[in-house]
């Protein structure tokens, strides 16, 4: 058994190439050994986001504070919640973030193939985000 403790990792600013606007990510964790989950806290600031990508064995959110946004391609944007549960399956194009005007946490976690959890892709345009 391995416990992390609050506070014994600092949290981190959203890499720019990844993120639109101010994201931070607490308590990223992932599975040593034959462990494959990875996952992190993420917290949006109104308007941030991700940019688009996808993941080679799909990804969980669970949303546990504010209210956000979720889109797939080709799909509306989606109104997420805390509570809500929102799985992306394997390989499909995304997005996910805050709403214009309020902030959003949720718990992503994802499995690595080949020891890659995600492909980042193009950010998400102003015009795609408010459409």
């Amino acid at each position: 058994m391995e416990i992390q403790r609050i506070g014994s990792q600092p949290s981190r600013k959203g890499p720019d190439d990844w993120f639109s606007g101010t994201v931070r990510i607490d308590s990223p964790f992932k599975g040593s050994g034959l462990a494959r989950v990875s996952g992190a806290i993420v917290t949006f600031e109104p308007g941030a986001r991700t940019a688009w990508h996808t993941h080679p064995l799909g990804q969980t959110l669970i949303v546990t504070a504010g209210c956000g946004c979720a889109q797939r391609e080709g799909g509306p944007i989606e109104t997420i919640q805390p509570g809500d549960i929102v799985w992306f399956p394997p390989g499909e194009k995304h997005w996910h973030g805050a709403a214009p005007t309020t902030t959003m946490t949720h718990i992503a976690i994802a499995e690595l193939l080949d020891g890659k959890a995600v492909d980042w892709m193009e950010k998400v345009s102003d015009q795609e985000y408010t459409s």
